[in-house]
């Protein structure tokens, strides 16, 4: 086994992530800060689909967000109007927002934390919280599920999103040649159904860790926690072997805490 967690291993991959120049690690540009502050927000959140513009209307002033780093959604958000409060476990990552929020004189609250742990905000805080696709990241979706509950004023906003457990199916080595071949069970837990070996490559090449689910885990406990399912969307992963067999790659949900 390894001395580290997931989330220490993940703040690692996340870090050199930036170094590697990944999508979601990207700064936005001066023209989309100027954008959303002329009120024309395009807000990547779901792969290569934006949030939609209905959603970003319910959000109300106080947004939290939560393992979103990168120099993205909180500039934008912030340039929007939004009272923002960003979360994220890489420092690396945060120093994208930095970056943002001081070329385009931005305000927002930078915090590094861990979904995995308790929000460091009072009850009823906030009128919305946003999850961009990072719950596949952490062992534990149900406690953060009770955090954001927690942080939300009566009937706030959640919005999340999370890969189909159907992605995790398949073999990475068979993906990269364009071919489909089921290769895990699910749920998919880097913790067990990995090799020891394979953990170990992934620990040395800075991988992230990542765990499937159950859409008894990703859903159900939403319900039963007693949000009430108010949106639902869906995108591709914009990787055609996939695409051509899978529609639905990356599921967002919209819930109201009741």
């Amino acid at each position: 086994m390894y001395s580290m967690n997931s989330d220490e291993l993940n703040t690692i991959a996340w870090n050199k992530e930036v170094k590697r120049n990944n999508y979601w690690t990207r700064p936005v540009t001066k023209e989309a800060i100027e954008e959303a502050r002329k009120g024309n927000l395009t807000l990547p959140f779901l792969v290569d689909k934006p949030m939609r513009k209905d959603w970003i209307d319910q959000l109300g002033n106080e947004v939290l967000l939560v393992g979103a780093g990168g120099g993205q959604q909180a500039p934008l958000l912030s340039a929007y109007g939004k009272k923002v409060t960003l979360v994220d476990i890489s420092e690396m990552q945060l120093k994208q927002d930095e970056f943002v929020k001081k070329r385009d004189n931005l305000t927002f609250d930078i915090i590094q934390g861990s979904m995995s742990e308790r929000l460091n905000f009072n009850a009823n805080s906030f009128d919305s919280v946003v999850n961009p696709v990072s719950i596949n990241f952490i062992k534990n979706p149900k406690y953060f599920y009770e955090e954001v509950k927690r942080v939300l004023k009566p009937n706030g906003i959640f919005i999340t999103a999370f890969a189909n457990p159907a992605l995790y199916m398949f073999s990475p080595k068979a993906l990269e040649k364009g071919k489909m071949k089921i290769k895990y069970t699910l749920p998919f837990d880097a913790d067990i159904s990995l090799s020891d070996k394979k953990r170990k490559k992934m620990i040395r090449k800075m991988d992230t860790f990542e765990y499937s689910h159950l859409l008894q885990t990703l859903i159900g406990n939403l319900i039963d926690l007693g949000f009430s399912i108010t949106g639902f969307d869906t995108a591709e992963s914009d990787f055609e072997p996939i695409d051509s067999f899978l529609k639905e790659c990356y599921i967002a949900i919209k819930a109201n805490k009741l």
